[in-house]
Parts: structure tokens; C-alpha cells; sequence
């Protein structure tokens, strides 16, 4: 595979870039602010191809993004490569596995020069600028580095106060796409004043001086949706905050100040938009005043079923607030979904079976497809260090684990997680629907009215409500079978995989008849954004 071409640097900036990252986006515009050239490198490349770039821009600094801990083996790997090739740069990685574990980074990957701690738009600059004077960088505020053999830090840097001071992120000259309308990440805020156990993202923030959440302006957050619909075209939003800034009097004077931009600015009608946010924030006045502003997909962290596995992961919220934010969602019309922990450090064969009837519950109308996964202990967290206390931590710092309270859930887990492989990993057929649905509510708010719309809903319907049966009978009957007398039958993985062949078969000829039968529609609607420049048709197939 042949490097695309790179110019000349000061920064190569090396990380994942699905969905327009926009942590390396920021970190790039406020470099290019302070008139530094940056590289923005795919990590998903080849290594070799991401060598031959990084010799070609000839940087004075290596920026890594590391937004999973257990991507760090394969950072060192490329990092050794880049030395092994030539490359003498300053490297420094940054996230939040290697801000609150600085220690454990450095020490694991010898080719690190430092870690940039906690927000690293300023720590970044700085470092560039005194490297390029050729002056001593192991004053930058904000660092982790050694010292001789000493792993030790440099003056903490406080956390941005003024989101807005930031330049715009630089972002992709082709965005993502959802059935050819464009997408793209923004912020609204930073940080999270809850404390979930399981969680780094309160860690990360509380470790640096300075105010935890931070809300951006209406103003500016609205003027620079504007600006992306009128310049590029784009239609979608994907709000990443920790938590969309909703909570007490505060978040409410603040949402009815960004409703009232995105009608004085025009945009209600024309774009449609994502959060993620606590349950409890989901009240109907509030959310049917943001679903006519065009908030279209909420997505929620409930994380368990039952009121023990909810305390363990500090998630301070009721098993009641939860299923009452689903009824309000689903009393407004707008879309969920969420994140679950089927398996926690407090797990018991009970009450694996409790959240597995939790889940079943609030999806079995078959509005969203069914997924779950295993809590992990992530490093920073509360939990783990709990864990650790305890004597159950196990794994390594890249792949942490720990032992359940009752010995036999290893083993159970272990083929569950392969058994149910096709419903909740990577592509697996409840993504796939709840992509599928994902594309119903754009299109429904975007492209008008659509040929055959309520009998695609209904059969899309039928097959989650189906799909979600299956899988959680296959949880509870498994379960019970394991726990009684270590019955495996159930847990082979064949039968289950030749149903979710079939589901997956099932959805796509459904969803490509209905796109097909509304394909004029949907171009039409895409023509009508305005985007600089001629229009690419879209890939909706």
C-alpha cells in the first residue's frame, strides 16, 4: 500500500480518525492557530505506510491519541517502528488511559518521551515551541516524563475554562455520511460532575486544576452549526459530550438560549441532532422542547438492571428513573439508545438473569436493538483500584480483568460472549438494526415524505422485536442451564450464528428495498443542502 502524500510538519498527529476525532481536530486547529503545520495520520493505516508518512513530514514532535487502553501494545509497536526507521522526534501520547496512568505508559513504551496530560491543546503548543527554540521542554506544564530513571511530572496544567477560545476543530474534507447526508462530531461542553466507579472521564477531569464542566455558548455552538451546513452541507450532528449540559436551572436557561439560536439562525428543520445524557435529565417538557428544536437520537448509559449492580458502579440513579426515561422518550417519539453491563464485579447468576429481564423489557417493543457488554476495569478508575484492594484484579495494564465473586460466571461469560458474537459485537445484527433505525429518523426528519414509511417501521419492528427475543432467551435459558448443572448446550455458537445470518439477510434485503423505492426522494433531499462544490452521490447502498 503506497503513503499518501505528506508535506513537511512540525506536529504529525497519529490516531484513530473515524468519525472526524475530535480531540486530534482541536489539538490540530489550535496548533495551526499559533502557525504550526500539522499532519493528521490514520492509525488504522499500515505501519509501514504511517513510517513512510512520518519520515516525509519530518516533524519535531509525534503526537499519539490513545483513546483505549488496550490499543497500547499496538501504539508501541509503531512507535518502536518509527525509531527503528530513523525517526528521532520528540514522541508524546496523550488520553485518558495515559493522563491518569502515566506511569504505566511510559514504563510499558521506552520510545515515549512524555505523556500530555489531561487536555492537551496549550501542552502541545508549548512543548512545539520550545523544542523548535531549542529550549528545555521538561518545564511544559502538563507533562508526565523521566528524569534519569525517575518517572515524574511537571507543573499541572489547568483545564481550558473558555471553550470558546478554541479555534473550530479541523475536520476531514469528506465527512461520514448517514445514507448520504453528512455528519460530523461537535462539543458543547467538557467534563462530567457524576463519579461512575467504572468511568475515567471524572477522573481525567478532576486531576487538573480548574472547573470540571464547562459549557460552550449557544451562540457560538449554533453560529458553528451554521457554518457547517452552509459551507459543507452538513445536516446531521453528533453532540460527544460526556453529558449533554442539561442538569438544574443552569442547563435549562442554557438550552432554551441554544433553542432560540437554532430558530433566530434557521437551522430547526434543517439539520437534526444527537446527545448523550443521564437519565434522569429526561423530562417531557424539556426533551419535546429539544425533539422540535431536532434532537432525533438520545443515547443513555444505564448500565444495569437492578439497584445492587447500580450502586456498585456509583451510577447514583434508580432502576425506576431509567425505565421513566424510556417511557418518555418513547411517549415523544424520539429514538434511544444505550449502554449496558449485563456483567459487573457484583454479578451473580441472578442477577444476570434480572437485567437480562430489565432489557427485554424496554426493548421489547423492538424500537432498538438489544446489546450488553462486560464491565472492565479501565486504569484511573475507582473500581479498578477497588478491585485491586480485593485481590480479584487479573489481566495486564492493556487487557485488565478481574475475577466474579462466584467462579463458574468466568467460564459462563466466556462462551456467552462468543454464543451471542453476532447479536452485540462489531457488526452484529442488533447494530445493524439500530443503524437501520438511525436512518429511519434522519430520513423521516430530513427527506420528507416517504414511500411505504409505516410498513418499513412495522416489518423493521417485527424483525427487532424478534431479533431481541432470541437473544435474550438465549441469555436467560443459558444461564440457568449453566447454573444448575453446567449445561454448555446451549451456548454452541453455531446454532446462533446461522440466526443471526439469517436476521442480518433478512434486514438488509428490507432496508435496501425501502432505500431503493425512496432513492429520488432522498437525492433530492440531499440537493437541497447547500454544499460548497458539486455533489458526490451518495453511498445509501
Amino acid at each position: 500500500m503506497t503513503a499518501a502524500a505528506v508535506a513537511p510538519s512540525d506536529v504529525a498527529l497519529v490516531g484513530f480518525k473515524d468519525q472526524a476525532n475530535l480531540g486530534m481536530g482541536y489539538l490540530a486547529a489550535t496548533l495551526e492557530e499559533h502557525g504550526r503545520r500539522v499532519a493528521l495520520l490514520d492509525f488504522n493505516d499500515p505501519t509501514e505506510v504511517l513510517v513512510e508518512q512520518v519520515r516525509e513530514a519530518d516533524p519535531l514532535v509525534v503526537g499519539f491519541s490513545l483513546i483505549f487502553q488496550y490499543y497500547l501494545p499496538s501504539y508501541r509497536d509503531l512507535a518502536r517502528a518509527l525509531r527503528e526507521a530513523g525517526v528521532t522526534a520528540h514522541f508524546t501520547i496523550g488520553g485518558h488511559y495515559p493522563s491518569l496512568c502515566f506511569d504505566e505508559v511510559l514504563e510499558s513504551v521506552p520510545e515515549m518521551d512524555s505523556v500530555a496530560r489531561f487536555e492537551g491543546e496549550l501542552t502541545l503548543v508549548d512543548l512545539v515551541e520550545r523544542l523548535a527554540a531549542g529550549d528545555d521542554w521538561r518545564e511544559v506544564p502538563g507533562l508526565a516524563l523521566r528524569r534519569g530513571e525517575e518517572l515524574t511530572e511537571s507543573e499541572p496544567r489547568a483545564l481550558i475554562q473558555r471553550l470558546d477560545d478554541l479555534p473550530h476543530p479541523v475536520r476531514p474534507a469528506e465527512p461520514e455520511r448517514v445514507i448520504g447526508f453528512r455528519t460530523v462530531p461537535i462539543l458543547a461542553s467538557r467534563g462530567c460532575a457524576r463519579r461512575c466507579s467504572f468511568c475515567s472521564i471524572h477522573a481525567f477531569y478532576r486531576s487538573a486544576p480548574g472547573k470540571v464542566v464547562r459549557k460552550r455558548e449557544p451562540a457560538a455552538i449554533v453560529a458553528e452549526m451554521k457554518e457547517l451546513n452552509e459551507q459543507d452541507g452538513i445536516t446531521v450532528f453528533l453532540f460527544q459530550d460526556d453529558d449533554f449540559p442539561l442538569w438544574g436551572k443552569a442547563g435549562r436557561r442554557w438550552v432554551d438560549e441554544l433553542v432560540g439560536e437554532l430558530r433566530a439562525q434557521e437551522l430547526v428543520g434543517r439539520v437534526v441532532w444527537k446527545i448523550s445524557c443521564r437519565a434522569e435529565y429526561v423530562e417531557p417538557e424539556l426533551f419535546a422542547q429539544l425533539r422540535d428544536a431536532g434532537l432525533y437520537l438520545v443515547y443513555m448509559g444505564l448500565e444495569s438492571g437492578n439497584e445492587g449492580g447500580l450502586e456498585v458502579l456509583n451510577k447514583q440513579i434508580s432502576v425506576e428513573q431509567n425505565k421513566a426515561a424510556i417511557a418518555t422518550l418513547r411517549e415523544l417519539g424520539i429514538a434511544f439508545e444505550y449502554g449496558f453491563m449485563l456483567f459487573d464485579p457484583s454479578s451473580t447468576f441472578d442477577s444476570i438473569r434480572e437485567n437480562a429481564r430489565f432489557l427485554h423489557s424496554i426493548t421489547a417493543d423492538g424500537q432498538v436493538g438489544a446489546t450488553f457488554c462486560r464491565m472492565l476495569p479501565y486504569g484511573g478508575t475507582p473500581i479498578r483500584d477497588r478491585l485491586r484492594e480485593e485481590g480479584r484484579l487479573r489481566g495486564d495494564v492493556t487487557r485488565p480483568d478481574y475475577e466474579f465473586l462466584d467462579p463458574r460466571l468466568t467460564e459462563y461469560h466466556r462462551l456467552l460472549d462468543r454464543a451471542a458474537e453476532g447479536w452485540i459485537h462489531n457488526d452484529g445484527v442488533s447494530h445493524q438494526l439500530n443503524w437501520a433505525w438511525m436512518e429511519v429518523e434522519v430520513l423521516s426528519r430530513l427527506a420528507g415524505p416517504l414511500e411505504h414509511l409505516p410498513e418499513y417501521r412495522a416489518a423493521l419492528t417485527d424483525l427487532t422485536t424478534r431479533s431481541n427475543y432470541l437473544l435474550f432467551e438465549l441469555v436467560e435459558r443459558s444461564a440457568l442451564a449453566f447454573e444448575r448443572d453446567g449445561d454448555t448446550s446451549l451456548l454452541s455458537p453455531a446454532q446462533p450464528d446461522r440466526i443471526c445470518r439469517g436476521l442480518v439477510d433478512e434486514l438488509l434485503e428490507m432496508r435496501n428495498g425501502f432505500v431503493a423505492a425512496n432513492q429520488a426522494r432522498v437525492m433530492a433531499a440531499i440537493e437541497r443542502s447547500r454544499v460548497r462544490g458539486p455533489i458526490v452521490s451518495p453511498q445509501i447502498f
